[in-house]
């Protein structure tokens, strides 16, 4: 297994310097954004696809810091039912498919979109209830006129420039939330679609991540290593939905935390050993969305908790005592 970092938690310091930064802390890969709401801070696809100097200067940086490119990351609404907001998500989803080409990345980490509920719409729908009978007919509608059809012609585009894996982070407010929404469309574009299995916003659904391991299997495309704390407070008052901003941290039912702060060792030891066992010994990467803690600070106890919960070295082949 790898330690990686998704870069927006320093998108602040320059592309050099912060690949110095993770290098000099230990990890082996990193994940960028090249788009959508992670942003282009260290990586725009419009300067590097037409600037060779560019492009060359990129690969270089990562190369002399001895880090692996883990994944190119254009989290975005490609299916909004805004004509133009979603034209800018597909522009950077395109051009990040033709960056990952020339930089030999397979890997693509997005979202998988959320529709309006009619042709008529401009404002996403996220459907959460079977009732009324509104709801059912709104998903009917996202699925099998907007979303698949989509996907379908998205992916092949992708299959058409060497990308092998579109990873689609499973989370609420998007049509793929679960991991039950991401085999389905999976298993309607064809085996390119993936997730990338992210706990926290798993946990705060009551998903229990052991069995959606297990339930994903191969379908595991990537990892990001972020926690959840579900309030032992107002959880109980409100349940798990809870719109209030993120930084009235003392009022909702859950907040996101750097990993280790919202579940304990022994619950991320199995995360981790499960992954192996389904045969997912790839990447994890670290996500910092803690805002109880500085980016660096939480970077750095995330960093160090998950030296201790990865298996750095290749799986046991050699079962001696049997």
């Amino acid at each position: 297994m790898k330690l990686s970092v998704f870069n927006p938690v320093l998108a602040d310091m320059p592309f050099a310097d912060a690949m110095k930064y993770l290098a000099q802390s230990g990890v082996q890969a990193v994940e960028i954004g090249s788009g959508g709401f992670p942003g282009k801070a260290h990586c725009d696809p419009a300067v590097l696809l037409n600037d060779d100097n560019a492009l060359d200067a990129f690969a270089r940086v990562l190369a002399q810091n001895g880090l692996e490119l883990a994944a190119l990351s254009t989290h975005g609404n490609p299916v909004h039912p805004d004509p133009e907001v979603a034209r800018r998500f597909r522009d950077d989803f395109h051009d990040t498919v033709l960056l990952a080409e020339k930089l030999g990345c397979k890997r693509i980490i997005a979202f998988s979109g959320c529709p309006g509920g009619s042709p008529a719409d401009r404002t996403p729908n996220w459907v959460t209830c079977a009732w009324p009978p509104d709801f059912p007919q709104i998903l009917d509608y996202q699925w099998n006129q907007v979303l698949i059809p989509y996907w379908r012609e998205a992916s092949a585009f992708a299959a058409a420039h060497g990308v092998e894996k579109i990873a689609f982070e499973m989370h609420p407010g998007f049509c793929v939330y679960n991991p039950e929404t991401l085999m389905r469309l999976r298993d309607a574009v064809g085996p390119l679609i993936g997730a990338n299995l992210d706990p926290s916003h798993l946990f705060w659904q009551g998903v229990d991540i052991v069995a959606a391991i297990r339930y994903l299997k191969d379908a595991i495309y990537f990892f990001h290593a972020k926690d959840t704390c579900i309030d032992p407070l107002n959880c109980p008052v409100n349940g798990v939905l809870d719109t209030k901003n993120f930084n009235r941290e003392a009022e909702r039912s859950w907040i996101f935390r750097s990993v280790g702060y919202g579940h304990d060792l022994l619950t991320w030891r199995n995360i981790v050993s499960n992954l192996r066992l389904v045969g997912y010994d790839d990447v994890l990467s670290i996500e910092h969305e803690d805002s109880l803690m500085t980016p660096q600070e939480g970077l750095q106890k995330a960093i160090a908790f998950l030296k201790d919960v990865l298996m750095f070295e290749e799986k046991n082949t050699r079962v001696f005592w049997a």
